[in-house]
């Protein structure tokens, strides 16, 4: 994994705004409707060599494919992993269900969720490492012809996967988790052996208290959450904590979120994961105060943190000046040579949902770049 301690590098969460071609393929083929393979896999080819070359151009340190392949962050692996069928409704997040007329204003905000959200049904094993080697041939030869400082590959970690696809068929969630730990290893390690930071979507250590584990009290959320770490950790035992990276969310939609979870409660588990680097909320305004909690927290000597100082979940365009002011804020606790600038979640962490507008998002991305470049003067001079 790139650092630096010269300046602030910057990255984003991974998803990016795909192609409408490509979002009507990936569509259908969730859907289970006719769809041309061929011709989806040139589509993905052709949209990971365009998203490169726009994350470089907007001059994004840390790139990756901007999951072009994958119709949802954590659903994709329902057709990498047998034992999933059908699709069941999703539970609302616990601060629009305290508020029904909300529900409707932000299904006009976002938009309908209708991805599959299949249930296990049946044992859990690697179906076809195609897809994944796919991925990472189409990342690697995006990289050659626009080549970056560094690049990362995304993968939905077994406790995301169990807050998204619900269970019938293992006896506990803790033999469900484990068994999705031991499926996705390989998944894990192949990004790995082909050259890419690795990140870890984990935002079952966070949002999932008010998601799809709002029936837990915090107390068994807790418990949980540190469980899911410790089968993560066994699922990545053979890579190094410097190829690492993992994300923790609050949920990447517009709603109040008065429900989530403090960082201050969840930073303890969180910090017993191997990776290297944490990716984190820090920009949207439940979130950004959580900043001054890391003098508290302690992030040890050999992490790294990558803030969000940029909003994933609103069309305004951040000003580089308040880019910068975040970061140095964070460089303030924990030094400036272990902050990378980051965003507070993905753009497009699902086909066809979000508000955010495509170019306004690499708009964001441009203002990230900037803000770092304004921060690394005032830090480094």
């Amino acid at each position: 994994m790139k650092t630096s301690t010269q300046r602030i590098l910057t990255t984003h969460v991974g998803s990016l705004p795909r192609p409408k071609e490509l979002a009507e393929q990936l569509l259908r083929k969730d859907r289970g409707e006719a769809y041309d393979a061929a011709a989806l896999e040139n589509s993905t080819a052709e949209a990971v060599s365009a998203i490169v070359k726009r994350q470089v151009e907007a001059g994004i340190d840390i790139v990756d494919d901007g999951e072009m392949s994958k119709p949802g962050y954590s659903t994709y692996i329902a057709d990498r992993l047998s034992g999933f069928r059908g699709h069941a409704a999703r539970k609302p997040p616990l601060d629009t269900r305290d508020y029904p007329a909300f529900n409707e204003a932000m299904a006009r905000m976002t938009g309908p969720q209708t991805l599959r959200r299949s249930t296990c049904v049946g044992p859990i094993a690697l179906i076809d490492r195609a897809p994944i080697d796919h991925d990472t041939a189409h990342l690697r030869a995006a990289l050659d012809a626009t080549p970056a400082t560094d690049a990362f590959m995304t993968s939905a970690s077994p406790g995301l996967v169990t807050a998204f696809q619900t269970n019938s068929f293992y006896p506990s969630h803790e033999a469900y988790v484990e068994a999705l730990g031991d499926a996705m290893q390989t998944e894990y390690e192949a990004i790995h052996k082909a050259g890419f930071v690795l990140q870890l979507d984990c935002p079952d250590l966070a949002m999932a208290r008010h998601t799809g584990f709002q029936d837990l009290s915090e107390a068994d959320f807790l418990k949980r959450a540190a469980h899911h770490v410790e089968v993560l950790n066994h699922a990545v035992r053979n890579i190094p904590a410097d190829m690492m990276r993992l994300h923790i969310c609050w949920g990447n939609y517009e709603g109040p979120h008065d429900h989530d979870i403090e960082l201050r409660k969840v930073a303890p588990i969180l910090l017993k994961a191997k990776p290297m680097a944490f990716l984190v909320e820090g920009a949207n305004p439940r979130h950004e105060h959580e900043w001054s909690q890391w003098r508290d927290v302690k992030l040890p000597d050999d992490k790294v943190l990558i803030p969000g100082v940029i909003d994933t979940s609103t069309n305004y365009v951040e000003h580089p000046e308040l880019v910068a002011e975040r970061i140095q804020r964070y460089a303030s606790v924990i030094g400036r040579e272990r902050v990378i600038a980051g965003t507070d979640c993905g753009f497009g962490t699902f086909v066809g949902y979000g508000k955010i507008d495509p170019e306004i998002g690499f708009k964001k991305l441009r203002s990230l770049a900037e803000g770092a470049a304004l921060a690394s003067k005032r830090l480094w001079n």
